[in-house]
């Protein structure tokens, strides 16, 4: 099974844009959603092409295959544009026999594990920082931001045959 895991778009057309080609072209079976798709939050400048209308369209499209889970900047207004849910504060998968638990990280995190069985993949975003180390026998994972990086590149991951890698985003 084929997944593409994205979070942190914060509304920006154009780097949505570009993670829609990302999905063209790798044709995933499931989209994961990590949070924060459609507002820039209190904290961050506008993204480039900040257009949440032009976003929604766009992640709609992939509706059938999208798992989403609640970032810090989702709202109930939010699910009323968005034709697939959105507001779940977590959600588990297995996949190719790896069990992952997926959520934004504003509250778990690495620093805050829940309680979860060693070899599981713990899933967030919230840093804009890509990650990948180990915490108590848990594989903590972060695709970065598509659209507000912390870390120098747009990013997405790709989880294919048991096995994650980091996508950039060409600007």
């Amino acid at each position: 099974m084929k997944l593409v895991i994205a979070s942190d778009i914060h509304g920006s057309a154009y780097y949505c844009g570009e993670l829609m080609e990302v999905l063209e072209r790798e044709n995933p079976d499931r989209v994961v959603l990590l949070g924060d798709l459609l507002y820039h939050g209190p904290r961050n400048d506008l993204p480039k092409d900040y257009c949440p209308k032009k976003v929604i369209p766009m992640l709609s499209a992939w509706k059938d295959k999208i798992l989403c889970v609640r970032g810090n900047c989702e709202a109930e207004v939010d699910q009323m544009v968005l034709p697939f849910p959105c507001l779940a504060d977590y959600a588990c998968l297995e996949c190719d026999g790896v069990r992952m638990y997926m959520t934004h990280g504003h509250h778990a995190n690495p620093d805050n594990l829940p309680d979860l069985p060693e070899g599981t993949v713990f899933l967030s975003g919230h840093t804009h920082v890509k990650l990948d180390k180990m915490v108590d026998g848990i594989r903590c994972l972060n695709p970065g931001s598509v659209s507000i990086p912390k870390d120098g590149s747009h990013s997405c991951m790709i989880f294919e045959n048991g096995e994650f890698r980091v996508e950039i985003l060409e600007d």
